[in-house]
C-alpha cells in the first residue's frame, strides 16, 4: 500500500484527508439485483482509497495512481476510469450539492475487471470524499442510487443498485441480505471458523460489452410477457407460461426465479448455523448461471469444478456479472492454505493461466480513515 498523504503531498502540494469504500464479493443472488431481487453480498478488505484536498477554483483535477494518469475532469468523459468519478460528481451536483473544486488521488489494491466491483468502490469512495470536503451531508443510501446512476448515465452500464449499496452499507464479518425493491436490509453474522476465499481466473471482462446488457434486456423482455416483475414470479407461474415465451428467454427467468429462492434459503441456512446447505445452494447457483443464464465461461466453471473437489470447500461459484472474473469459496479456514496451493496447481494444470486467490476478511463499507 502506497503513503497517499505523502504521495498526494508530492502531486498537489498540500496534505489530504483520505477515504475508502470497499469492493466487494456477492455469496449467492446473482444478476437479480436488476430485477427487484434478492441478493447476499459481502463488502471484503480490498478496497478503493481517495485521497482529497479542496481547490481555490472550481476544478476537479484528479489522478489515478494505478493508471499512471492525471486529469482535469469535464474533458475527461471518454476516458474509461473517469467516467465514473466525473458522472458521480454531475450526478451529485444535480441533485442541488454545491461542490468545491478539489484535487483527488486515486488508488485501488481492488483487481479491476475482476468481478470484485472496483467501479461501485470508485464512485461511492468519490461521492463520500466529496460531499465530506464539501461539508455536505447525504444519506449512505441515497449516496448509492446516485452512484448507481452515475453508472447508467456516464459508463453506458446498466447495473443494478447491490454494489453500490455494499459499499456504503457493509459491516464487518457480516453478509448483507438485501431486497433491491425495497432496499430494505438485514446483516447477517458469518460463521468464525469459514472464511471467504476469492479466486480470480485472470480472464477479463468487460460489463458494458453488449452481453450483459443483453440479459438484462432479456430480463425486461420476460417480465413484459409475464405481465409482473420476475421479482414476484412464482417457479408454478413460470411453467404455466413457458409455451408463451421462447426458450432462451424462459431460461433467463428460470434463472432468475430460482435463484431469488435460492437467496432466501441460503439466509435461513446462514441464521441457523447450516453451512451444509449454504454450500449446497451455491452449487446450484453456479450451475444455474452456467446452464439458464449462459454468463458463465469454460475458465469459470473448471475453478468451481477443481474448488468442488477439494476437502474443506463449503460451497464454490462463479461471482460478479460473468464471461471471467473470479469465483467465491466458502473454506474451513483450517483447509486455506491446502485449498490455495491444489487450486492453484489444478486449474494452472487445466488452463494455462496463473490465478490468484484472495484470502478476504468481511470488511465495513465507505469511511473516513485517520
Amino acid at each position: 500500500m502506497i503513503d497517499l498523504k505523502r504521495r498526494f503531498k508530492e502531486l498537489f502540494g498540500a496534505w489530504p484527508r483520505i477515504f475508502r469504500a470497499p469492493g466487494r464479493v456477492n455469496l449467492i443472488g446473482e444478476h437479480t439485483d436488476y430485477n427487484d431481487g434478492f441478493v447476499m453480498p459481502v463488502a471484503i478488505h480490498l478496497s478503493t482509497w481517495v485521497a482529497i484536498a479542496p481547490r481555490l477554483d472550481r476544478k476537479l483535477v484528479v489522478h489515478s495512481e494505478n493508471f499512471s494518469e492525471t486529469l482535469t475532469l469535464g474533458d475527461a468523459a471518454g476516458n474509461s476510469w473517469s467516467r465514473y468519478v466525473l458522472g458521480v460528481a454531475r450526478v451529485l451536483e444535480g441533485m442541488g450539492c454545491s461542490l468545491p473544486g478539489a484535487n483527488l488521488l486515486i488508488h485501488t489494491d481492488l483487481p479491476i475487471g475482476a468481478g470484485l466491483s472496483s467501479s461501485a468502490a470508485l464512485e461511492v469512495a468519490v461521492g463520500y470524499a466529496l460531499l465530506r470536503v464539501s461539508g455536505m451531508a447525504l444519506e449512505l443510501t441515497d449516496l448509492a442510487l446516485a452512484c448507481q446512476r452515475a453508472e447508467h448515465e456516464f459508463a453506458g452500464v446498466r447495473c443494478g443498485m447491490m454494489d453500490q449499496i455494499i459499499a456504503c452499507h457493509g459491516r464487518a464479518q457480516h453478509a448483507l441480505l438485501l431486497d433491491t425493491r425495497s432496499l430494505e436490509y438485514e446483516l447477517l453474522p458469518l460463521p468464525d471458523d469459514v472464511s471467504v476465499v476469492v479466486s480470480n481466473t485472470m480472464v477479463k471482462h468487460h460489463l458494458a460489452t453488449t452481453e450483459y446488457n443483453a440479459r438484462r434486456a432479456e430480463c425486461e423482455t420476460a417480465a413484459r410477457a409475464l405481465c409482473r416483475s420476475l421479482r414476484d414470479v412464482t417457479p408454478p407461474d413460470l411453467e404455466k407460461s413457458r409455451m408463451g415465451l421462447v426458450d432462451s428467454l424462459y431460461r433467463r427467468a428460470r434463472h432468475v426465479v430460482t435463484e431469488n429462492a435460492r437467496v432466501q434459503c441460503a439466509a435461513v441456512a446462514l441464521k441457523n448455523g447450516n453451512m451444509d446447505e449454504f454450500g449446497r445452494l451455491m452449487y446450484q447457483s453456479h450451475c444455474s448461471l452456467r446452464d439458464d443464464y449462459e454468463v458463465t465461461c469454460r475458465e469459470l466453471d473448471t475453478m468451481v469444478e477443481i474448488a468442488s473437489s477439494l476437502d474443506g470447500v463449503i460451497g464454490a461459484r462463479m461471482t460478479g456479472g460473468g464471461f471471467g472474473g473470479c469465483t467465491v469459496n466458502l473454506v474451513r479456514r483450517d483447509r486455506v492454505e491446502d485449498f490455495q496451493v491444489v487450486l492453484n496447481r489444478r486449474y494452472e494444470q487445466a488452463t494455462g493461466l496463473r490465478p490468484e486467490v484472495y484470502v478476504c476478511a468481511a470488511g465495513s463499507g465507505v469511511e473516513e480513515v485517520s
